[in-house]
């Protein structure tokens, strides 16, 4: 197996203003999915491992007597802790760190971990093995991402979709060829996160599904906002063509639909629980 490549600063640099405004929500279920499946009443603790600028962390603090958002980006942390404060979600404390020094932040132990579209960026075997040591008797993880793959498209609000395949040209007519990201290129994993778990001590877990939500809708500066987001194409890998980079873009798109309004599928919102048994101590 491959080694996993050492955490590089610049992945998202410059991109943390952007993503709240730019990355669809997840489906209206999931909180609801996360709660009945994995038995949360309201107490315990709460860990959003790669936290961003808290999406998950703020929408399931609720859940819990307290959350912890985890993140390397001093930037994301900045923009989670104005998220949670507009929210007015007082019980979550942000820390920086990456998920492979988890054994050593002195946490403490949790009923639930979440991974929001970042388990991918970990060591995933040796992450998985130190969440299962963090977990209480009866805790789970949870992997969650959204995901277009074999899903039903629903019928959509009548604006056309973001062109995503002319964007993904400019992208490279400006960045070369292949996915950039941070001082390299973009690497997934080759098999599921699914595998990654089996080959720890919570066994694959299960995968199930939450409906995606078939009413959002974008304008111009929200569609662009969204790839700004990404690691592939993050401000500062654009440099002083930045500007000329969102001109082209917005041309783009105005020709694409005059309204500048988009539909944004994300898909259904993938979630593998994988959990820790009763009775096992850490």
């Amino acid at each position: 197996m491959p080694g996993h490549a050492p955490y590089d600063p610049t992945l998202y640099k410059g991109s943390a203003p952007y993503y709240l405004r730019g990355r669809p929500p997840y489906s209206f279920a999931l909180r609801e999915t996360l709660a009945v499946e994995c038995g949360l009443d309201g107490t315990g603790r709460l860990l959003d491992v790669g936290c961003g600028p808290g999406v998950l962390a703020v929408a399931l603090a609720p859940l819990f007597d307290e959350a912890i958002g985890l993140d390397p980006d001093t930037d994301m942390l900045t923009e989670a802790a104005r998220h949670s404060g507009r929210q007015r979600i007082t019980n979550i404390r942000w820390v920086q760190g990456l998920a492979e020094q988890i054994p050593d932040l002195g946490l403490g132990s949790f009923r639930l971990v979440t991974f929001g579209q970042s388990f991918h960026r970990t060591d995933r075997e040796r992450v998985a093995e130190a969440v299962y040591d963090l977990l209480e008797p009866g805790g789970s993880i949870a992997l969650v991402a959204h995901t277009v793959d074999d899903r039903p498209v629903p019928a959509g609000p009548g604006y056309p979709t973001i062109p995503h395949e002319a964007i993904g040209s400019l992208i490279d007519k400006y960045l070369g060829p292949g996915l950039r990201a941070g001082q390299g290129f973009v690497s997934m994993p080759a098999d599921r996160w699914q595998d990654a778990l089996g080959r720890t001590r919570f066994g694959r877990g299960r995968q199930l599904f939450a409906p995606g939500r078939a009413d959002i809708v974008k304008g111009i500066d929200g569609v662009l906002a969204n790839y700004l987001s990404m690691s592939f194409a993050a401000p500062h890998l654009f440099g002083d063509r930045l500007e000329l980079f969102e001109a082209e873009v917005r041309r783009t798109l105005v020709e694409r639909s005059p309204s500048g309004l988009f539909w944004d599928w994300p898909g259904d919102t993938d979630i593998v629980i994988a959990g820790k048994p009763n009775g096992v101590l850490a």
